[in-house]
């Protein structure tokens, strides 16, 4: 009497061990192509955080900047009575590779009795990537630059 094998009786099994090979290398195949595209996905996430951080960190650094430029113009306007005119300049240490432009303008008022009173209106900018030594810069993709104003009131 000759054996039947698993394979002589389709009703009970569809599908052979013979005509089952390669299906597992397919699924090998999809799954690496999944688990690269998702690390490709997860390192390009990781790299947008780290910039996003390092430009957060810029703009910190640069309104810094800008506040020392204040200061600077402040002290001016109060101790050299001087307001008017624009400097620019770059800082050192921490800051050095930002460069503040200060410009200040004079304003003279008077409100019952002319007092000789002026308003000095003093803007700082600071800039990563001057222009001419000047702020502000060259526009582009890790350019940062903070603004600050303030005006100081001069009794004569």
């Amino acid at each position: 009497m000759e054996k039947l094998s698993a394979c002589s009786t389709r009703s009970m099994y569809p599908m052979c061990p013979d005509q089952q090979r390669g299906v597992g290398l397919a699924s090998a195949i999809f799954l690496l192509l999944v688990l690269g595209g998702l690390t490709v996905f997860l390192l390009n996430i990781s790299g947008l955080q780290h910039s996003s951080a390092a430009l957060d960190l810029q703009g910190s650094r640069a309104y810094q900047s800008a506040r020392a430029g204040i200061e600077w113009g402040v002290y001016r306007a109060l101790r050299d009575d001087s307001c008017g005119g624009s400097a620019s300049f770059q800082l050192t240490g921490g800051l050095s590779e930002f460069t503040v432009t200060v410009d200040s303008v004079a304003t003279d008022y008077s409100e019952v009795v002319d007092t000789g009173a002026s308003v000095c209106s003093i803007v700082a900018t600071a800039c990563n990537r001057p222009q001419a030594g000047a702020c502000p810069g060259a526009t582009g993709p890790f350019y940062v630059e903070r603004q600050l104003q303030a005006l100081v009131d001069r009794v004569n």
